[in-house]
């Protein structure tokens, strides 16, 4: 607590003074009739209903500021709709009242029961009738031309970013809707939701190090979930073939513009369909969400155009590489080719690592920043892909792709391994390259196999990103900037 701060101590003895002269600080019985936005409303389509004769309000919100003229006062005030001016009047809600008001700061809730007239500035203003202390703050707002500047604070301080910063509140209705939109985009294709397990014996349904914890009552180590991957495929399993789940998930990584370690995604599974079915939803969803929330399939993120609407981009991952990465065809033909080319270019690689890894690494650094539009990558190896089917025309790659949108992946999505037998055998691989150093390769879940053994539709399945969408959709550069209280280290 700031107590030598000079401003927090005069708000301190302010608030003293209206306790002992009997004034409530944090009244509780005030109601309100109306937000602001409906009043709004009301003065752009039925004014001639306003003024002396027209119908009384009761609105509230904080006080953001107050332009006095000795026995009135013009305040303006926010609430979670939008700003208002109000008129307060010492001859309108009386002497007491009056000097009550008078002792109020910026920041303080108040409550406000009167009529709207139109000022000669011609802005519709709320006449105070009645005038109310509804909840008196201790600490001043920044300054309101200044703002908060400094990132680390606005995060930090979430309240206060969304108090004086309009944009931050934008950017989280808009996240808001964004997830609301996706959810009835879903439950009007009769997909259902569900909720599966956040704390997991296993990690599994991706490469990614878990957060471990212990639970004392079943004396067991269980792990933050990676992803719900795999309870999501149990669910198709059991009968549920059009399932969704839109939820946390966390993975022990490093954080920057892109990461966060507790992220949110929509994962969905539908039986009886392929990637290719899901390369079309996710064309069909990304833009019905863009004209929600936006207003237009076409958006500008940082200074780049994208459009969502109409037909994107399918190109495999090796075409990729030649067509967009730049590459010698040739440099692909084996690891060895593909190794000597990372080590001589400073990508990192390791000779230990599979032609797969490799090849996807190059794909990181030569192709990913470069896919501004949306663009699907088809054709991942085997061996990255654990959980995918293979591909029929060349068993080494699989039935998987991943979206690029302005130069980041956005979702990630395959055909899923229906056949017990090849779920098994591609655990062990990976359980093999756990062995061999790669501390982030799938583990094996017997468990999953056994219930693909009772029988798995063929299935498809798909995991977007919501945080990194909201990006995009708001313009913001960095993850921090959509996720309300993001993870940072401690103050020094």
């Amino acid at each position: 607590m700031e107590e030598s701060s000079g401003l927090l101590k005069v708000r301190r003895e302010k608030n003293q003074e209206l306790a002992d002269a009997g004034i409530p600080l944090y009244p509780n019985d005030f109601r309100v009739s109306d937000t602001i936005d409906v009043l709004t409303g009301i003065t752009q389509t039925a004014p001639e209903t306003l003024g002396e004769a027209g119908r009384e309000f009761a609105v509230a919100g904080r006080m953001m500021a107050v332009n006095s003229f000795g026995k009135s006062a013009f305040i303006r005030f926010k609430d979670r709709t939008g700003t208002l001016q109000a008129y307060v009047q010492k001859n309108k809600v009386g002497n007491d009242t009056y000097a009550m008001f008078k002792k109020l700061d910026i920041g303080d809730f108040v409550g406000m029961k009167g009529i709207l007239f139109l000022t000669h500035t011609g802005e519709w203003t709320l006449l105070a009738k009645e005038f109310r202390l509804l909840s008196k703050s201790v600490r001043p707002l920044p300054e309101k031309f200044h703002g908060i500047k400094d990132p680390e604070k606005r995060y930090r301080q979430r309240y206060l970013d969304l108090i004086m910063n309009n944009e931050a509140r934008d950017i989280f209705t808009k996240r808001s809707k964004t997830v609301s939109t996706l959810r009835r985009f879903f439950e009007e294709r009769d997909f259902m939701e569900v909720e599966t397990p956040m704390m997991q014996p296993l990690p599994g349904g991706a490469e990614a190090t878990p957060f471990k914890t212990w639970h004392n009552a079943l004396g067991m180590e269980l792990f933050l979930r990676i992803a719900p991957e795999l309870y999501l495929k149990r669910l198709v399993v059991g009968g549920f073939e059009k399932v969704f789940e839109i939820n946390r998930n966390f993975r022990n990584e490093g954080v920057s513009t892109r990461h966060n370690p507790e992220f949110t995604m929509v994962e969905f599974y539908q039986a009886y369909a392929n990637y290719e079915d899901l390369m079309d939803l996710t064309e069909e969803m990304f833009s019905h969400i863009a004209k929600e929330v936006t207003g237009s399939d076409t958006i500008t993120y940082q200074g780049e155009t994208i459009l969502f609407g109409g037909k994107w981009r399918r190109i495999s991952m090796m075409d990729s590489l030649v067509e967009i990465g730049g590459l010698d065809r040739a440099i692909l033909d084996s690891p060895e080719t593909m190794l000597a080319y990372a080590q001589e270019n400073g990508i990192k690689v390791t000779e230990k690592e599979r032609a797969g890894k490799i090849l996807t690494k190059l794909f990181d650094t030569l192709v990913e920043p470069k896919l501004i539009q949306p663009t699907f990558i088809t054709g991942y190896p085997v061996e990255v892909s654990p959980l995918s089917r293979k591909s029929e025309i060349d068993p080494d790659l699989t039935d998987r792709f991943e979206l690029f949108i302005a130069g980041r992946e956005i979702a990630n999505g395959f055909s899923e391994i229906n056949d017990p037998v090849d779920q098994y055998e591609r655990f062990l691989g990976q359980v093999s390259q756990r062995e061999d150093g790669d501390s982030e390769a799938h583990i094996m879940d017997a468990d999953y196999v056994e219930a693909l053994e009772y029988g798995m539709p063929p299935t498809a399945g798909q995991g977007i990103g919501i945080d990194r969408l909201v990006m995009l959709l708001t313009d913001s550069p960095s993850i921090r900037e959509v996720i309300l209280f993001p993870h940072m280290k401690k103050n020094a």
